[in-house]
């Protein structure tokens, strides 16, 4: 018997797949244009690697938890992801989650969640704000964030996307290094998550999730604008699917 978790972004598909013990495996892949295309690969994927879906209990979560249409229930990202970040910091905190649409600070308590702050109205702040200012740059996200260590703290004063993409390409114009244009974009992020963690409160121990927390530069970054240190891990991106793969097999 498998339990999986299928964590279906707005960017990215994330699974885990758990034994009667132990996560036996992650993996992830572009969500595409169609979600229920994605699910369609990943029950194919499963199948390839020997694991049958008649013979699993099945949690999906995400923007596209609706479109799975093998799977035995469906749970709010929210609660999947406070459940797998419970799992991975084992203890209390509050999760940043920053998604490929929005960004989630998520509270926990004895790995139950009690509070959440949402930001979805903009683009600013999230994984596909970090991914348009990389292409403006002609970098990739790692190189991004690296290249901010070694600029000059400006700051990029638009919070809203697309003016802020005018800014950076006028800075661009005006002949300011990439290095310190990199940095007023990791800032400009890194400020919105103080804004939020400031509005929502915030425990002692912060705890990231999502693409960027494999991104050492970035971390180390947050952790300057907050003050604090920043956990994290690389499995910390596959949060809600391992929630949702603990999730089924508590159900």
């Amino acid at each position: 018997m498998h339990y999986i978790g299928i964590d279906i972004g707005s960017t990215a598909a994330k699974v885990s797949v758990f034994d009667e013990h132990h996560l036996m495996e992650n993996f992830i892949m572009p969500t595409g244009w169609s979600s229920v295309e994605t699910s369609l690969i990943i029950k194919k994927q499963l199948e390839d690697k020997g694991i049958s879906i008649d013979n699993s209990n099945i949690i999906a979560t995400g923007y596209g938890r609706i479109s799975v249409p093998y799977a035995n229930k469906s749970i709010t990202e929210i609660t999947c992801h406070g459940k797998g970040a419970y799992y991975l910091a084992k203890d209390n905190c509050t999760i940043i989650d920053i998604g490929g649409q929005d960004t989630k600070i998520i509270s926990l308590n004895n790995g139950r969640v009690t509070d959440f702050t949402m930001n979805d109205k903009c683009a600013a702040g999230t994984g596909r704000f970090v991914e348009l200012m990389s292409n403006i740059l002609g970098v990739s996200i790692d190189d991004l964030a690296t290249m901010a260590l070694l600029g000059d703290d400006i700051q990029i004063t638009n919070m809203c996307a697309v003016f802020a993409e005018s800014e950076v390409i006028s800075l661009i114009g005006k002949g300011t290094n990439r290095e310190s244009i990199a940095r007023g974009i990791i800032n400009s992020i890194t400020s919105r998550i103080y804004s939020m963690l400031h509005k929502h409160g915030a425990s002692d121990k912060l705890f990231l999730t999502g693409g960027l927390c494999e991104i050492q530069p970035f971390v180390d970054l947050l952790s300057l604008k907050l003050d604090c240190q920043v956990e994290t891990t690389p499995l910390a991106r596959y949060a809600g699917s391992i929630g949702a793969g603990l999730l089924s097999r508590e159900l």
